[in-house]
């Protein structure tokens, strides 16, 4: 009797169980909330099969033409100016330069900039050339991207417009533009000019700060102010700053001393002799104007007969000089006023003048000189083109290089971290 009732609820319990998952199993096919969905996966990007070409494995991820997206900029200036720093430097360290391009990029925010390097359809070679481009800091990133050959032909005829815009000469030449159209573009050249400075592209602890816009916009202001007071070739003034500091608030050559007679009031002494003293001589800051310079600067400026009262308060320098504590602002006047002089000094020769700011007027430096003249002709492109091109009375975006509504669209594999 046992067993047979023990049968009995078992078999009870099992058609129960049975019936039960019947009803799951309907009501799973009837609705969709229980019925297992196949969820879309991320789609990684699709790269070719390795192939060998020329005797060399490559790896393919392009169905076209292979490039890399390795800046976006919202300013035109800023992005011509990185274009072709980028590309200088890819010249001078491989005679086998890949092509790079700067495009204009219509978004809802207004024209957006990029430069692409144009790379081998190999992933065994592009990535660790993009690589160790982003290694010494020239580029902060990348996205692969692949282009059709109309696309690519297309972005290279407006690429070639920004050379065209910014390399042709101009009807209006840097000494007729006042203060005010000069001092958007160059506070925009003296930020690039530190942000590519060697120290801070090394990123080692030691490196300088760049400028930022609004340090850099006072120091434009400083620098437009004290070369009109002093009658400077603005070029040329660019030019020593490039070349002293890259317009960079850092001292220098801070090893450097003199010996002379007797010390100084706020001389550093480092040792005494019997008839002599050795002092600190190390560069103060902007412009590296060294201790002992700055003395002779600030009796230049006590018998000058200039108003200065037609300078800004903050460039005017004071009646007692401590060297321990000069305003930047001030050393901008005093590197004005060095190198007018020099110039007076040597009848205007600007080589000459340039060179002795480095090496003494007994002994001008001529490698100097050429870096400043250097600088000088690259400043004086920039500015006047980049005044031009913010005209508003000559189209303020340049219909030759604006972003056209029918541009191709760019199809991106995509990037190597997905």
């Amino acid at each position: 009797m046992l067993g047979r009732r023990f049968f009995r609820r078992l078999l009870r319990h099992s058609l129960c169980l049975t019936a039960g998952l019947l009803a799951f199993a309907a009501c799973a096919y009837t609705d969709y909330r229980l019925w297992p969905l196949d969820l879309p996966a991320p789609r990684k990007p699709v790269l070719s099969a390795p192939q060998i070409q020329s005797d060399r494995l490559v790896l393919p991820f392009a169905t076209g033409v292979a490039s890399a997206r390795v800046a976006t900029f919202h300013d035109q200036l800023e992005a011509f100016l990185h274009f072709e720093y980028l590309r200088g430097r890819e010249a001078q360290e491989s005679s086998d330069t890949p092509g790079i391009l700067l495009i204009a990029v219509d978004t809802s925010t207004g024209p957006s900039y990029e430069i692409f390097i144009v790379s081998d359809n190999d992933l065994l070679t592009a990535i660790p050339h993009l690589t160790q481009l982003e290694g010494r800091n020239l580029i902060a990133g990348y996205d692969l991207i692949s282009w059709t050959q109309k696309d690519f032909a297309y972005y290279q005829q407006q690429s070639h417009m920004f050379d065209v815009a910014y390399g042709v000469p101009t009807e209006q030449k840097l000494e007729s533009l006042n203060s005010f159209q000069l001092l958007p573009a160059l506070a925009r050249f003296l930020v690039f000019k530190s942000q590519t400075d060697n120290r801070v592209l090394a990123r080692s602890d030691a490196a300088p700060r760049p400028l930022t816009r609004e340090q850099a916009t006072q120091l434009a202001a400083d620098i437009l102010d004290v070369a009109q007071f002093y009658s400077l070739p603005l070029d040329y003034f660019l030019g020593v700053g490039a070349m002293e500091n890259d317009y960079m608030d850092v001292d220098g050559d801070l090893t450097h001393v003199v010996w002379k007679k007797r010390a100084q009031r706020d001389d550093i002494v480092l040792r005494r002799g019997r008839k002599r003293v050795m002092v600190s001589d190390y560069a103060i800051g902007t412009w590296q104007i060294t201790r002992e310079t700055l003395r002779a600067a600030h009796q230049l400026y006590l018998k000058d007969q200039r108003d200065y009262r037609l300078l800004p308060a903050r460039l005017r320098p004071p009646r007692e000089l401590s060297l321990n504590s000069v305003d930047d602002a001030v050393l901008t006047t005093y590197a004005g006023l060095l190198l007018r002089g020099l110039l007076d000094h040597f009848g205007g020769d600007l080589e000459k003048a340039t060179g002795a700011y480095n090496g003494g007027v007994k002994t001008p430096n001529p490698a100097y000189a050429a870096g400043v003249k250097t600088v000088a002709e690259y400043a004086r492109r920039v500015l006047e083109h980049a005044t031009a091109l913010d005209d508003p009375a000559r189209n303020a975006n340049s219909p030759d290089i604006a972003p056209a509504s029918t541009a191709p669209q760019q199809k991106q594999p995509g990037r190597l971290d997905d």
